[in-house]
């Protein structure tokens, strides 16, 4: 609709220019400086116009509460195009601090990293990052560099404010509960640190240049808020005929009702468009939110002149809670409409997304007006929470859950990578980090998505002289994660080995160093207990499986013993390589794992891996150094001692500048050559670590994939199925043998796992099975 006249657009990661034209054909007002789309707008054509003195004192404000100096630098948390994340570039640019530049998440143990050692002073966050806090254990964290945390973009709940208060006086920094909107260009009002654990509803005063005064609403008791400072809007353009108008709007009706206490501070107490009228009764639909969260309910409510309705997450009795919610509203029962959501739809910035929830009206009720959870929409293929919950068997996912925080682990990340890729395209670096809002679009705006990817398409088409030209190669070869090609590879070395079909050692301790790893990138992240049940789970995941396949080798042939059952032949059998020490490989793994978990149990282990991430991956390869060099004598079963290179795969993990990884190139130089005298065996392991360590991706046959992904997700099982199927097979054919045991191993694998999956569902279930039910409260109005 504004008709551009230049456009930038991303191609093949670099940035276009397309020029349509080299004279504007818009008549720009000279004050106009910046145009930027609300979080109510987006999508339409309704921009808030602001000004060059707008921008700047705004930025001045923020900087003058803030008290920012030169010497501070903020992360960017947030999107530059979102008006919180761009006052952040402004307010700190102004005064001269830095920017720690980063699209890392919270949940991300690299974006810590940055933290540490660009010695972040302050980092923005809206409401949901602190759900992605807690799940990091962000209250244990070592950042001496921290000096504040800065909160806006929707309303923080007050005890969330309050603990975070307390948290920041006890740790040495401070939160800044702020409110703002985009047409004050972005703040309008700060909550004094020293105030917020006391007045924990407040958003505190005006900033500095700025005043509030309050309007009185016809028909309420609540009055509007209405501000006035320079950093207001020129006014809205909804037209490209609006660009060449100045300043229409001198104050901004917020749209919020508020009162001021009698310690001059404001508090928000709704939302004038947020009321609707039912049969003659003013409905808030905020105070409908609050009503829901009395009932322990998290929810999101929405309106019209017909009914309320809301989204609920999680399962409950929803036709009970609407005829308690109709009661204390004083509506028909029919006026009240609750649906079940696995989580509330949001908006890009974390806000509700109300549209969206006002959509579910036109679902189908039964009798008691609450959609049944069976009725909820069907999940578009390329939502990310219906690939989690297949991947990984879990019922409810939330905006904020992410691959690791529901349980996640090598085992399953080689399935959802490989879904992931071919429903979202090409995946992020650290995308098992993510949360599902920042991963993919939500379902409802999936339609839109693929509109804007056709309309690209469509423009490549219409313009071919702007097209990249594609070699063959790109069409036949595409990227797969390293580690995925490593294990899909090494099971096929190991098996043809073993076989004899070919001789090719040393993959199987290249699979060690990749299973370091992915530990690091999957097993380090969240609260001590529960990363602690999740690293237990995984183990489960490789034991139950092994001990069925060993145990039943025991039951029918006199080659193995109870050590073997029970993975205790490193220890109680005899030294040396013998035939009971063909599950070395599984049997070490788990005791290495079993080890890291009690290690990283004990608080003082936990802080300084969480402190020096990489320096503990080094501490690791150190404890090991003896056993390899022979200082120490050890019981490892013919192979060697293997946790060093357990280590060098958690340090490639673990490194985060081209120094790490030299470093840990210069280690694997001197250590892998005196692992084992074959030097083809020792070649092989430098070799695959190393791509492993440079490599994120390999470029791989197109047809491929599947099989990788299918072989890789499958390497355990074929590991272990093999030893007993391939001496059935005559000799002669030692191809079909390899096959075979392939073939068998992933039949296994896929029996294995969904029955793993079932019973840790059904123990999920009994679990929460004993969940206390909704019951109404008494119905006491005035």
């Amino acid at each position: 609709m504004y008709d551009p006249d230049v456009v930038v657009h991303a191609s093949d990661g670099e940035a276009v220019l397309d020029i349509r034209r080299e004279e504007t054909r818009h008549d720009l007002h000279p004050e106009l400086a910046l145009l930027l789309s609300t979080s109510g707008s987006t999508g339409s054509p309704k921009l808030v116009r602001l000004s060059a003195e707008a921008v700047q004192a705004n930025a001045s404000a923020i900087a003058q509460y803030l008290h920012l100096r030169p010497e501070d630098t903020a992360a960017t948390t947030l999107p530059l195009s979102y008006c919180y994340g761009m006052s952040v570039v402004n307010s700190h640019l102004l005064v001269g601090a830095s920017l720690a530049l980063t699209d890392l998440s919270v949940v991300d143990p690299c974006f810590w990293d940055l933290v540490r050692t660009q010695k972040v002073t302050s980092f923005a966050a809206v409401p949901y990052t602190f759900d992605l806090l807690d799940r990091v254990d962000f209250e244990h964290m070592d950042l001496p560099s921290l000096r504040c945390i800065t909160q806006a973009g929707g309303r923080l709940d007050p005890d969330r404010v309050r603990s975070y208060a307390e948290l920041g006086r006890r740790q040495g920094w401070d939160l800044f509960v702020m409110y703002g909107q985009t047409e004050a260009t972005a703040r309008m009002a700060y909550l004094p640190p020293d105030l917020a654990a006391e007045h924990p509803h407040a958003i505190g005063v005006a900033v500095p240049g700025g005043s509030f005064r309050m309007e009185p609403v016809p028909g309420l008791e609540d009055s509007e808020l209405v501000y006035t400072g320079p950093n207001v809007m020129l006014g809205y353009a909804e037209q490209p005929e609006d660009l060449s108008l100045g300043r229409v709007t001198t104050e901004l009706h917020t749209g919020d009702l508020a009162r001021c206490g009698p310690s001059g501070l404001y508090e928000i107490v709704g939302r004038r468009s947020r009321f609707v009228k039912i049969v003659g009764l003013r409905v808030d639909l905020g105070q409908v939110e609050q009503l829901l969260a009395g009932l322990g309910l998290t929810a999101a409510a929405a309106g019209s002149d017909d009914a309320v309705v809301a989204a609920v997450e999680g399962h409950h009795d929803l036709a009970l809670v609407a005829k308690t919610l109709a009661q204390d509203l004083g509506l028909p029962r029919s006026a009240v409409q609750l649906h079940h959501v696995k989580s509330i739809p949001r908006l890009t910035n974390g806000k509700p997304d109300y549209p969206a929830v006002l959509a579910l009206a036109s679902q189908n009720y039964d009798h008691a007006g609450a959609t049944p959870a069976a009725s909820e929409p069907a999940a578009h293929p390329a939502d990310v929470r219906t690939i989690f919950a297949e991947v990984l068997e879990q019922e409810d996912i939330a905006d904020t859950d992410t691959f690791v925080s529901l349980g996640g682990d090598s085992l399953s990340y080689v399935a959802a990578s490989v879904r992931l890729e071919r429903a979202l395209g090409n995946l992020p670096q650290g995308w098992h980090l993510m949360p599902v809002c920042e991963l993919a679009p939500a379902p409802h705006r999936a339609e839109n998505t693929s509109a804007r990817a056709a309309g690209a398409v469509a423009n490549a088409r219409t313009s071919p002289a702007k097209r990249t030209p594609r070699g063959w190669h790109r069409r036949m070869l595409a990227p797969m994660e390293t580690g995925i090609v490593l294990r899909a590879i090494a099971i096929i070395f190991i098996v043809s080995t073993h076989i004899g079909f070919f001789h090719w050692e040393g993959t199987a301790h290249v699979l060690i160093a990749v299973a370091g790893y992915n530990f690091a990138r999957f097993q380090l992240t969240g609260k001590r207990r529960t990363r602690l049940r999740r690293q237990l789970r995984s183990v489960a995941r490789i034991v139950v499986p092994s001990v069925a396949v060993i145990g039943f080798a025991f039951a029918v042939t006199d080659t193995y013993t109870w050590a073997n059952v029970f993975l205790l032949n490193p220890l109680l059998g005899p030294e040396g390589w013998t035939d009971y020490s063909r599950f070395w490989f599984i049997e070490i793994l788990v005791h290495i794992l079993l080890g890291l978990a009690t290690l990283l149990a004990i608080p003082a282990a936990d802080r300084a891996q969480r402190r020096w991430p990489f320096g503990f991956a080094l501490a690791l390869i150190a404890v090991d150094l003896p056993l390899l060099f022979d200082l120490v004598d050890s019981r490892y079963p013919g192979q060697g001692p293997v946790l060093w290179l357990f280590g060098l795969g958690w340090a490639a993990a673990a490194s985060r500048t081209m120094w790490h990884r030299a470093a840990v190139t210069a280690i694997a130089l001197l250590t892998v050559p005196e692992s084992f005298d074959d030097q083809y065996r020792s070649a092989t392991i430098l070799v695959g670590f190393l791509i492993l360590l440079w490599l994120p991706t390999l470029a791989v046959p197109r047809g491929f994939h599947r099989l990788a992904a299918l072989l890789a997700s499958a390497s355990l099982h074929i590991y272990l199925t093999h030893w007993l199927l391939y001496p059935l097979i005559d000799p002669a054919h030692k191809g079909l043998a390899v096959i075979t045991s392939l073939a068998v191993g992933i039949v296994y694998w896929a029996a294995a796992t969904r029955l793993m999956g079932w019973a840790e569902k059904r123990l999920w279930k009994a679990k929460h099975r004993s969940q206390p039910e909704i019951r109404p409260r008494t119905n006491v109005r005035a």
